[in-house]
């Protein structure tokens, strides 16, 4: 274990630990010439949306069941992002709930500042529209209030106006309203927490934009305007809305389609000015495994219309570009990206890493002195599955087409209870792990897969060795080609393919197992980490499992 030699040190340690920047070794979008690569963030930050304070930039992006949520993410170009906090610290309600609930909770959330605070308002499809707000985006954020009761109303947005009035535009999600493909606003009360009456239909897509969803509402040279995607996630357009009203009726345009160009959708997002006077939007790329991938997009103002990105035939319809020219800034910004290797050297968890559900306080133990975090094992369910029914697994998203993700894993169980594990995952609906378990023969290491886990279905082990000590090196090593699932909706998806290997002196790794292919989570990317389990019976303690490091490459 790695040991840090002084308290002063340590302190150093721990008070940076938050605010971390870091240069990633698999994906920077940043190329050095002063121009950028799409997508900006090869990584799942879904639904993005961003505002500016002075020369700052915030974002945020849907979380659904993933704590801590709400990702704060700040950057000072919009090309090089770092992660800086997250607005929900803990847990969402259900405060109840110990099961991951997966897919649901934070949908498409919007991030405004408005008179001093930072608000982030979002659908949670199964109870209303939330909202938190701060005056530090790096602090600690108010608890959630409930702004609006309601199932199924979703991709909330807010617009302050000029003489003091206060709108919410959101979309409905016909899984639970039984209705899609339309637009409402409802007012709020002057502080943002209630709305005041009834939402009211704005527009209706049904023709020209199924499924319409997604808006983000803004106001420009006398115009209320909404941004919408549509068409669906994977094959969608991006739209935009007008009208001198902010109850209509609204004229409509399309403003940004895939075209000729590789960068499928382009789905939902969030418009940005720039001090510099320059106009931008950032969206997301649903790629399959990998997740919805974050793109920055130039916009210019024609006739009271945006065009995003380059508009070859002069349609007022752009497409995506794959390289531009970074935005301009008053001063030259060092390449940075959001975290993603972790020594544990710190008495907090990195940025970088989620829970699957509400977090348990009693799952892990981060030990700065000796360089490891200490998961211990906690109890599955009663009707436990597999992994996909467990709320403690450590993890963080996909950083790359292709990367190489290796642990240094110390597994101390509890002898007489057998069925203990620990070790590194992939997951999503499908996923495979390299699992440790405690049996009757002592150690084993076995390369599992669980396929159609999120429908009940449970484990296969692919190749076991058992493991002469306790401390071994686990490695996932996952590739992309640029090979497409055709049965996938659009055919846009791109198959992720996953090695594992083992090694017990971290210099010589053995392939285990066969290789698997990477499944998205629900409406979230694959993500990698660490887990440890012990079956569910009924014990006053446990075994764990000591995370030396979790290390990104290529």
């Amino acid at each position: 274990m790695k040991k840090i030699i002084t308290l002063c040190l340590l302190g150093a340690v721990t008070l940076t630990a938050s605010a971390q920047t870091s240069v990633s070794k698999t994906w920077v979008a940043d190329q050095g010439n002063g121009t950028y690569k799409n997508p900006v963030l090869y990584a799942d930050y879904s639904d993005p949306d961003i505002c500016r304070v002075g020369d700052d930039y915030y974002m945020t992006a849907s979380s659904f069941n993933c704590l801590p949520g709400l990702p704060i993410l700040h950057s000072k170009d919009l090309v090089n992002w770092t992660l800086i906090g997250h607005a929900v610290a803990s847990s969402l309600a259900p405060h109840t709930n110990t099961r991951p609930q997966h897919g649901n909770h934070i949908w498409a959330p919007c991030i405004r500042h408005h008179n001093g605070e930072f608000y982030i308002y979002w659908g949670d499809p199964d109870q209303g529209v939330y909202m938190v707000k701060t005056k530090d985006p790096k602090g600690t954020w108010e608890d959630p209030v409930l702004v609006k009761a309601g199932k199924g109303i979703i991709d909330t947005t807010p617009l302050w106006d000029e003489d003091g009035k206060v709108y919410l535009a959101h979309a409905y999600a016909g899984s639970r309203a039984g209705l899609k493909s339309v637009i409402a606003v409802c007012e709020m009360n002057a502080e943002g927490t209630k709305t005041i009456g009834p939402s009211r239909i704005i527009f209706d897509g049904h023709e020209a934009h199924q499924t319409c969803e997604g808006p983000k509402f803004y106001k420009r040279n006398g115009y209320y305007y909404i941004f919408h995607p549509a068409g669906g996630v994977p094959t969608g357009w991006q739209v935009v809305l007008r009208s001198k009203n902010v109850y209509g009726p609204y004229e409509w345009k399309t403003v940004l389609a895939q075209g000729n160009t590789p960068i499928n959708g382009p789905h939902q997002g969030g418009w940005v000015d720039t001090p510099e006077g320059e106009d931008w939007f950032m969206h997301f790329q649903d790629v399959g495994a990998a997740g919805r991938l974050v793109h920055l997009q130039p916009v210019k103002w024609v006739n009271d219309w945006p065009v995003i990105g380059i508009d070859k035939d002069g349609d007022g319809c752009g497409e995506p570009v794959l390289t531009y020219q970074k935005p301009k800034t008053s001063a030259k910004f060092p390449i940075c990206t959001p975290q993603e290797s972790d020594e544990f050297n710190t008495n907090i968890l990195g940025l970088q890493w989620q829970w699957h559900g509400n977090i348990n306080e009693k799952w892990h133990y981060c030990n700065p002195t000796d360089g490891y975090i200490r998961l211990y094992s906690y109890p599955v369910p009663d009707d436990y599955k597999s992994l996909w029914d467990v709320s403690n697994l450590l993890m963080q998203k996909v950083p790359a087409p292709s990367f190489t993700a290796t642990t240094k894993l110390k597994f101390s169980p509890i002898e007489k209870y057998k069925g203990e594990r620990a070790g590194l995952v992939v997951m999503g609906m499908d996923y495979a792990a390299l699992a440790i378990e405690n049996t009757d023969n002592g150690l084993v290491l076995s390369q599992v897969e669980c396929l159609k886990a999120d429908k009940g279905s449970t484990e296969t082990a692919n190749e076991s060795v058992t493991l002469k000590n306790n401390e071994v090196y686990l490695r996932a090593q996952v590739t992309t080609t640029g090979e497409k699932i055709s049965k996938s909706e659009g055919g846009h998806d791109l198959v992720v393919m996953c090695q594992m290997y083992y090694s017990t002196n971290g210099k010589k790794f053995q392939k285990i197992g066969k290789e698997f292919q990477l499944k998205e989570g629900k409406w979230i990317g694959a993500k990698v980490g660490v887990f440890c389990t012990r079956p569910a019976i009924v014990t006053n303690d446990g075994g764990w499992a000591d995370v030396d490091w979790f290390r990104m490459d290529k």
